[in-house]
């Protein structure tokens, strides 16, 4: 006789999941039901006491060894699942601080000088007068969010593509929501649904090889079969292909990357910040967690094709960027580049496993401490990004920038540190990272690998240190830019950002630690 057997589910270990995702609910019920002119009031404390509380939940549960495999075996809760929730959920205060300040902080004298004069640039106190506010942007940020944290922690394929979808259906969406520039914001929006509905398709066919493969869609199961070598190689290495290519395109690597300077120029820059952040560590954790769990037994046949990669996406990356002339392409290729050095630790694949000994960084510890790092000074700078304007809003050619060290020496000097950052400067946190990536690779044996991410990476820093002469030792281009006074709320993004990316760079050893302990997956 048939018998159902009730799942047993502990929900204590999904309480931070479970908080952001009706935190985001209960925040479409307050666009639904509270007057337009209250909502930005409610929803703002709202989502940042979700955000804090989700916080707590997450750091309570990895304090108390509260790990496992739970949810029916579809979620994998352990010491990487940990880390990224931690950094997702900090990093997207962060960006709810600057959502506010457009919202809230300022209003038209401090924020767009001028602007009510100019036809179709209204300031933010007359863009809320004119009803075009969009706080529905709130709920979405939480739905985005869920996503986010649910795609590296997911322990079988079905489980990452609906989290895949769950955190990409919000950011095209916000990615369209800018009040000025509209067009080409819903042009970004339009070409990010696109290219993103094609690497989901990539992503849910490489799955169905997968299967055909091992007959199982939870990565332990595929492991076992990989291990075994069960089934059909051609099944196998079609996987590897069409799952990277869903990967890699949320990555930003080459050559899935054609979106990422689009879609950051074009997204309103807060929404913008917080993909450039956000979107990537979850991309990473989940690219770590298929290839390392399901695929871990056959290392040695997708290093090579990751190696190629990531060498295309360094020099690519940079080489595209020396180019631009607009400071937030600039930073997308940036970014692109980037996504270059953060494969170097996952080609090194130092696991356990391959030999690292007990207390050693492996190269997941490596690429978590490089996504901290990363992530602060990535929401830091497009933090000042919002605040240089001139009478038609944002200024975002790099000409518009010169001399604005005279102009605002204190927030041209915390760009600069986070332009230091970028270019792995020692006594920045963007060294460290750097440093914690190469050693990853260079222990796994792909020391070729690092002597041309050492080289991409003198050029690199080639492109801050041109932007840090502009900013500082350029004559001012247009007197009527200026760097407008910001409430605390972005004030303090800046602010804790430069102080933690200093403190990494000097005091780097407590989060490598923490890094260290978090740096292998459950399976």
């Amino acid at each position: 006789m048939f018998t159902f057997e009730i799942p047993s589910i502990d929900y204590l270990q999904l309480a931070p999941l479970i908080v952001v995702f009706l935190g985001g609910c209960v925040g479409v019920g307050i666009e639904t039901f509270a007057r337009r002119g209250k909502r930005a009031g409610i929803q703002v404390p709202f989502t940042a006491f979700v955000l804090i509380l989700a916080l707590v939940f997450t750091i309570v549960n990895w304090a108390a060894g509260n790990l496992g495999i739970g949810a029916v075996r579809a979620i994998a809760l352990d010491g990487p699942t940990h880390f990224i929730w931690t950094m997702l959920l900090v990093l997207t205060l962060f960006s709810l601080l600057i959502f506010a300040e457009r919202r809230l902080g300022g209003g038209s004298t401090a924020f767009t000088p001028q602007a009510a004069s100019v036809p179709g640039t209204p300031a933010e106190a007359d863009a809320i007068k004119a009803k075009l506010e969009h706080t529905e942007i709130y709920p979405l940020l939480l739905f985005a969010l869920t996503g986010m944290m649910l795609f590296p922690a997911a322990n079988d394929l079905i489980t990452m593509f609906v989290a895949l979808e769950v955190l990409s259906l919000p950011l095209y969406l916000m990615a369209g929501m800018a009040r000025r520039r509209r067009l080409l914001s819903q042009e970004a929006a339009v070409k990010y649904f696109l290219l993103g509905a094609l690497s989901s398709a990539f992503f849910l066919m490489g799955a169905a090889f997968l299967y055909g493969y091992s007959g199982s869609l939870e990565l332990g199961g595929i492991s076992r079969a990989v291990t075994a070598q069960q089934g059909s190689e051609a099944l196998l290495f079609g996987a590897m292909g069409l799952l990277a290519i869903g990967l890699l395109f949320k990555v930003g690597a080459v050559p899935f990357h054609s979106w990422t300077p689009d879609v950051y120029q074009g997204a309103p820059t807060p929404v913008t910040a917080f993909m450039a952040a956000c979107t990537k560590i979850a991309a990473v954790g989940a690219l770590l967690r298929v290839f390392y769990v399901a695929l871990g037994g056959r290392v040695w046949d997708w290093q090579p094709l990751m190696a190629v990669i990531a060498v295309l996406t360094m020099i690519i990356g940079t080489i595209f960027a020396i180019t631009q002339t607009d400071i937030k392409r600039l930073l997308a290729y940036s970014s692109v580049a980037h996504a270059g050095f953060l494969l170097t630790a996952v080609v090194g694949a130092a696991q356990a496993e391959t030999g690292v000994g007990t207390g050693q960084l492996t190269s997941v510890g490596a690429v978590m401490f490089y996504l901290a790092a990363y992530g602060v000074a990535t929401v830091g700078a497009f933090a000042i990004v919002t605040m240089v304007r001139n009478s038609g809003g944002e200024v975002t050619s790099i000409d518009g920038w010169a001399g604005l060290g005279r102009k605002s020496p204190g927030m041209a000097a915390a760009f600069a540190l986070f332009l230091l950052s970028f270019a792995g400067i020692p006594l920045t946190s963007g060294f460290i990272g750097k440093w914690a990536v190469f050693a990853a690779a260079w222990n796994g044996g792909y020391g070729w690998l690092v002597v041309v991410a050492v080289l991409v990476s003198l050029v690199a820093a080639y492109i801050y240190l041109r932007l840090i002469l502009v900013m500082f030792f350029s004559a001012p281009a247009d007197d009527d830019i200026e760097v407008v006074t910001p409430s605390w709320m972005t004030s303090s993004v800046v602010a804790v950002g430069c102080i933690i990316t200093v403190l990494l760079g000097i005091l780097p050893g407590p989060l490598l630690d923490v890094a260290t302990m978090a740096g292998e997956f459950l399976r």
